[in-house]
């Protein structure tokens, strides 16, 4: 059974900032009908807990979320209502990564060209987004995993997928915690993970501005005279990505001050019309899950 809530639980506090992320989500671009975020359930962390079939902007009561359960992404609740059938994206992660505590899955759009190309990498290419690394974000690709006769939708729809996203995350599959924050998903879009939700949103809203940022450059770059900036990235034309002194040192700054735009953010949508979250406090503080 859904643990009980009452007001000023740790529960109350996780579903109302889960509220606000589907919103701050969706206010950003990160999420439009599509996409979703869900958490770690703080109290029972066996079980993860994310909207039902809708929206994300228009997600408002508790009675809109589902919890499941991490080790097969079955519904806590027998007669639990429709859910989202990409939920093994979230309960493999879970099941993997015991200090993760939020996933967002998103198709923004400004992230899309490089789920698609395959000579560029989003790399970090400014302070803010320090947490994608100096390497380029690795790239998930569903395509293989298919077996004959299965539909290749690219939806990650049933645990194996789930599993195979959850191992992209690390080097080694030995170790218990992920190295990446961020992974794309090839002609899908992206997940990323984090301890809390204040951290998970703050890199899933960077990652998508970090893309337009990439982008707008090898554009730039490619209207200077004699330059051909797509095919030879390594040489420094087109754009220069953070170092690995750079964007570790910038990783751990993000981390630092990430509560302060999550605080403007649940402002913000709080004061707009198609938003409500019968949870809200004014200026409420984030829930820290890890």
């Amino acid at each position: 059974m859904a643990t009980e809530i009452t007001v000023d639980s740790p529960l109350t506090d996780a579903l109302r900032d889960l509220i606000s992320a589907n919103h701050i989500l969706d206010h950003h671009g990160v999420v439009d009908a599509y996409g979703h975020i869900s958490i770690r359930h703080p109290l029972e962390p066996s079980q993860y807990i994310m909207c039902g079939y809708m929206a994300p902007a228009l997600v408002a009561s508790p009675t809109d979320l589902i919890y499941y359960h991490v080790a097969d992404s079955s519904t806590v609740e027998q007669n639990a209502k429709k859910g989202y059938s990409e939920r093994f994206i979230h309960g493999e992660i879970y099941k993997r990564y015991p200090g993760v505590n939020c996933v967002i899955h998103s198709h923004a759009e400004e992230v899309l060209p490089y789920v698609v190309s395959t000579g560029v990498k989003l790399k970090a290419v400014y302070h803010m987004a320090g947490f994608l690394g100096s390497k380029g974000v690795k790239v998930f690709d569903i395509d293989p995993l298919y077996r004959d006769g299965e539909q290749r939708d690219m939806l990650v729809n049933n645990s194996r997928f789930g599993a195979a996203l959850a191992e992209k995350f690390v080097s080694d599959s030995s170790m218990p915690s992920p190295e990446e924050t961020v992974v794309l998903m090839r002609r899908h879009g992206f997940t990323c993970v984090g301890r809390d939700i204040v951290t998970a949103v703050y890199r899933a809203i960077y990652t998508r501005i970090n893309a337009e940022a990439q982008t707008k450059a090898m554009s730039i770059a490619n209207d200077v005279p004699g330059r051909t900036a797509l095919h030879n990235e390594g040489t420094g034309l087109g754009f220069q990505a953070l170092t690995d002194g750079q964007s570790e040192g910038c990783a751990i700054m993000n981390e630092a001050f990430q509560d302060k735009p999550w605080r403007l953010w649940v402002r913000v949508v709080e004061s707009q019309p198609l938003y409500r979250n019968e949870l809200s406090k004014t200026a409420s503080a984030p829930m820290r899950l890890g």
